[in-house]
């Protein structure tokens, strides 16, 4: 079992080296013309920001004019030459969301058709990047309506879009005239542009009668003035922006199978849009160990995407833990078997862990401990499950954010060759 956790190690190494936005980010920029005489503004927002804006400050150097970073309480790695940078909360916005948004929006004032505003974009901006429309207080209340409801993050930021004064495109019209280009790192399967960070620059897709559906579904609690808000449309064309997707789950998945077949293992890769319960992709994935666990030969199965949690109870939490919990139960007994599931970014929910790791001894190991494994799950509780067993991953920041990845390792009969 020692064995599978250095492999299932390395694989999370080699996973989160080959997601970094540094090269990828660097590449898009080497193309990008700036207007002589034109100012360039550089506005990095979501969990990757810090690292996306270093890799901007690294190609482009004395050209940018201005810069700001927006990222995650712990996200920063320190001063960036010519940028200011701000910390603020994630999941539900803050007050300094609020101040760091409005800073973006004084950078925006004023420009011309000769200035670029260069947007690098990432995952967790719909929470850091907000000018909300109602009060702050009831859109942290909505957030968190929607984070227990289970709704998927389209569902969720179809609502937030229309709540606000940057999000579905609104920040693009707020630059006008100046030319807007946006670098995306994409934390959601598909690469939808328009619900990434709740798409600031982008055409929204969705529509107010999208909206007032999720609305229902899920029965959110909404003033007079939030539900008069969901009937506003969004912007359908901004010609002034250029957009491009420059990293993606997908990037994951494939490195991860590489390590896995340097090690010995016989990748698959299922999936690079996993979308469903946690706890379901967890049983469905300790599904998969129990019909190969006799195999001859050794083997990874490889799935990312990102899976939702209905909270029942009340416990701590994140969505990779409740997924590993899930297969501990469907492992439980079977020799040779590991799973880990993990977030990208290095955060799993609300905690400081970015996933969870299990085996065929997890359940055993958390009975002998006095811990009902079935009973934590029905509560939502698998960050101390997994803590009494050492079974938390904890890889603090990692500098991108592209999705999660879940990793089935089976040692074959023979053997990793």
């Amino acid at each position: 079992m020692n064995e599978l956790r250095q492999d299932a190690n390395a694989i999370i190494r080699s996973a989160l080296l080959a997601a970094q936005p540094d090269t990828a980010v660097q590449k898009a920029l080497s193309q990008l013309e700036i207007v002589p005489g034109g100012r360039l503004l550089v506005i990095a927002l979501g969990k990757a920001a810090w690292q996306m804006a270093r890799a901007a400050h690294d190609a482009l150097g004395a050209a940018i004019t201005q810069g700001l970073v927006i990222t995650k309480y712990g996200h920063s790695g320190g001063e960036i030459k010519g940028f200011a940078v701000r910390e603020a909360g994630h999941p539900v916005p803050d007050s300094q969301s609020f101040a760091a948004t409005k800073e973006a929006l004084d950078l925006a004032r004023g420009l011309s058709s000769r200035d670029t505003v260069l947007l690098l974009i990432s995952g967790g901006g719909s929470a850091l990047f907000e000018m909300p429309l109602i009060s702050a207080d009831e859109l942290a209340d909505i957030t968190r309506q929607l984070l227990a409801s289970g709704a998927d993050i389209r569902e969720m930021n179809t609502i937030r879009k229309r709540l606000s004064a940057v999000k579905g495109g609104r920040f693009a019209l707020a630059c006008q005239p100046a030319r807007v280009v946006s670098i995306i790192l994409s934390d959601i399967i598909g690469d939808p542009l328009d619900m990434i960070a709740s798409g600031p620059a982008c055409p929204d897709a969705s529509t107010t009668e999208d909206a007032r559906r999720i609305a229902a579904r899920y029965g959110l609690r909404l003033s007079e003035a939030a539900r008069a808000l969901l009937d506003r449309e969004t912007p359908k064309e901004l010609p002034h922006v250029t957009s491009l997707v420059t990293g993606s789950v997908g990037q994951l998945c494939e490195a991860a199978a590489r390590t896995a077949k340097d090690l010995g293992y016989r990748p698959c890769v299922l999936t690079a849009s996993l979308a469903c319960q946690a706890r379901e992709a967890g049983r469905f994935l300790g599904a998969i160990a129990q019909y190969h666990q006799d195999s001859p030969d050794s083997l990874a199965f490889i799935a990312g995407g990102e899976t939702v949690v209905r909270l029942q109870g009340n416990g701590r939490g994140g969505r990779n833990q409740e997924l590993a919990l899930a297969a501990a139960l469907e492992l439980d007994g079977l020799t040779g078997v590991a799973l880990f599931s993990l977030g990208s970014d290095g955060t799993d929910g609300p905690t400081d862990a970015a996933g969870g790791y299990v085996d065929g001894q997890t359940a055993a190991r958390l009975r002998q401990a006095g811990i009902d494994p079935i009973a934590m799950l029905d509560n939502n509780d698998a960050y101390p499950a997994l803590q009494a067993v050492d079974g938390l991953l904890m890889t603090g920041p990692t500098g991108t954010n592209v999705n999660d990845i879940s990793v089935l390792l089976i040692r074959g009969r023979e053997g990793v060759k």
